[in-house]
């Protein structure tokens, strides 16, 4: 597949993720996609090819309250994590999807590692 007409973002992400893949074995995928307004977070069974957990900071119960914030992303990190708990999920690789490990992605991380989950 030609990377041609593609960003430096875009081949960024495409090389993280396949490099992740190599080295995952069969653990899930913690896969991080922040926006200007908003942060998600999900567990991705690559072998299944279905999402096993997942949280946002458009879910209901914290839409009204939160935003593009280190906080936000902290809370998105915990709600992950119990949710992958809950699964059964307890080791990932974290898929930070391009975006570089600082500020509200790192937080995301930390809060999912001080949760329970493993990477």
């Amino acid at each position: 597949m030609s990377t041609k007409g593609m960003s430096l973002f875009q081949k960024r992400r495409r090389r993280n993720r396949t490099a992740l893949r190599a080295r995952s074995g069969s653990r899930p995928r913690l896969s991080v996609h922040r926006s200007g307004k908003h942060i998600y977070a999900q567990v991705i069974d690559d072998a299944e090819g279905r999402t096993v957990a997942s949280a946002s900071t458009l879910e209901k119960d914290v839409r009204g309250q939160t935003g593009a914030t280190v906080d936000a992303a902290k809370a998105v990190g915990q709600r992950v994590a119990e949710a992958a708990k809950a699964a059964g999920v307890t080791q990932v690789v974290f898929d930070r999807g391009g975006f570089l490990f600082h500020g509200r992605v790192k937080a995301l991380a930390e809060a999912a590692r001080e949760s329970g989950l493993e990477f």
